[in-house]
């Protein structure tokens, strides 16, 4: 179906403390730990990857970070973040945040 030609990206820039921050009223922004899921595009389903200490609160067990996202999601759409450069005012430039990363190849079953 259609999901088999679509990848689907839910997430966040930042996670949540899983604690209570000050009198009570709420949870602070974590860049520490977040969640993001995947669906179809090739994406094998039923996994997790990764893990985080018992409360949540910083990653203990294959991090990846916002530029292995983006090469994880570039490699799905047949692209590859090493090669994706223009030219810009005589330069080679690449898009910020897609530099750097390598795909989470485990996403795929690979």
């Amino acid at each position: 179906g259609l999901l088999e030609s679509t990848l689907v990206v839910w997430g966040g820039e930042f996670g949540r403390t899983p604690t209570m921050e000050g009198l009570g009223k709420g949870r602070d922004h974590s860049p520490a730990a977040y969640t993001v899921w995947l669906a179809g595009g090739g994406v094998q389903g039923g996994q997790i990857i990764g893990s985080t200490d018992e409360i949540g609160y910083t990653v203990t067990e294959r991090p990846v970070g916002p530029q292995d996202l983006h090469a994880t999601i570039l490699h799905a759409l047949g692209m590859d973040a090493k090669r994706l450069v223009y030219d810009h005012h005589g330069l080679q430039e690449t898009p910020l945040g897609v530099t750097g990363g390598a795909p989470v190849l485990e996403v795929f079953g690979g």
